[in-house]
């Protein structure tokens, strides 16, 4: 399947892609700057799968993701962007794509990946949506066809980057966490608490994954609204 990511001036065209609206903005910026941090961290132990989570819910992880996504994918690297959160997802709202088939379809169907992802505009870039909500979302992320999934994913794609619902809402991030490469954690700027984004970590951590970065979102340096941080 494929879609267009069209350019076009309506501010609510593809809400919170910055790196495909603004690509010259600062914000298009720090996310290139976390892209190549992010390919520093993997220079000793290389990674493909990679899980961009945070604490609670409205602290932008899914803007990350996917904006992460697409600057990976125009530097050239070949990119899937992966709808996990099976509960509240909101991908293929931003952009602005059906999600009538998708992840769920490929695990309880066993239908290949390709015969759903889209394809996009942007060279290099597919998207795979979450697909219909099952009733049982940690049973289907913790089954051996959605391990088996990311094993099939990183031989045909450089980077397969996951949404996932929040780490301290239900357990689905931290199974996705056991099973993936890598994991980012998103905290936000005057709303993550310090115990939550301690509580985070620590889940992480229990899962055994490897944390490669943290990204502060929504600070305000120099009167802009948003900046990503990468340590």
């Amino acid at each position: 399947m494929s879609i267009s990511l069209k350019k076009r001036d309506d501010k609510r065209m593809y809400p919170g892609l910055v790196s495909l609206k603004s690509p010259k903005s600062m914000i298009s910026e720090t996310y290139r700057v976390l892209r190549t941090n992010m390919g520093f961290a993997g220079i000793e132990q290389p990674f493909k799968t990679v899980l961009v989570t945070s604490a609670l819910a409205m602290e932008g992880k899914s803007t990350t993701v996917a904006n992460l996504a697409v600057v990976t994918a125009q530097a050239g690297h070949k990119v899937i962007l992966v709808d996990c959160d099976l509960r509240r997802p909101c991908l293929h709202k931003m952009l602005e794509i059906t999600n009538d088939m998708g992840f769920t379809n490929c695990i309880m169907s066993e239908i290949e990946p390709e015969r759903v992802a889209r394809s996009s505009s942007i060279p290099n870039l597919q998207v795979l949506t979450s697909g219909p909500i099952p009733p049982n979302p940690a049973e289907v992320l913790n089954s051996v066809r959605t391990r088996n999934m990311w094993t099939y994913l990183k031989q045909r794609y450089e980077y397969v980057f996951i949404d996932s619902p929040p780490l301290l809402s239900v357990t689905d991030a931290t199974i996705i966490a056991a099973q993936v490469d890598a994991s980012i954690l998103v905290v936000r700027a005057g709303k993550t608490r310090n115990e939550a984004a301690v509580q985070a970590k620590d889940r992480l951590q229990q899962a055994n994954a490897r944390i490669i970065g943290v990204v502060l979102n929504q600070t305000k340096p120099n009167g802009q609204d948003y900046y990503y941080y990468y340590s």
